[in-house]
């Protein structure tokens, strides 16, 4: 890629997406990843190249997808949550569960939903 001038046409087009950096100790560097495209990744000695890497690469595939008629994913950011979602686990967890949210004067959804937020 000739430096990494970030235009601002791929940057419109890739800047709702969810952005992480982190450090790389195999390649001891800094890694960009997107969670939409989970294929993708950018190597750089800063965190800063590496953000700048991984949006810049995103944004030539969204054009290669939009040019190829493949469907783009959309941002994280843009879907929308209902806030529902329905997990399978063993009966006896289940039963603990309950007992849990019984002994603690709360309903069963909000004694998992703590325990998901880290709470409880």
């Amino acid at each position: 890629m000739v430096g990494l001038a970030f235009c601002d046409f791929c940057m419109l087009k890739s800047d709702h997406y969810t952005y992480r950096v982190t450090w790389s100790a195999e390649d001891k560097e800094h890694v960009g990843l997107c969670a939409e495209f989970p294929s993708l990744s950018w190597l750089a000695p800063t965190p800063e190249k590496a953000l700048v890497g991984i949006r810049h690469i995103v944004g030539e595939t969204i054009t290669d997808m939009k040019n190829e008629g493949e469907t783009v994913p959309i941002a994280l950011a843009e879907k929308q949550y209902s806030g529902e979602f329905r997990v399978r686990i063993p009966p006896e967890l289940h039963r603990s569960l309950a007992v849990q949210a019984a002994e603690q004067g709360v309903s069963l959804n909000r004694l998992a939903s703590a325990k998901l937020a880290g709470g409880a």
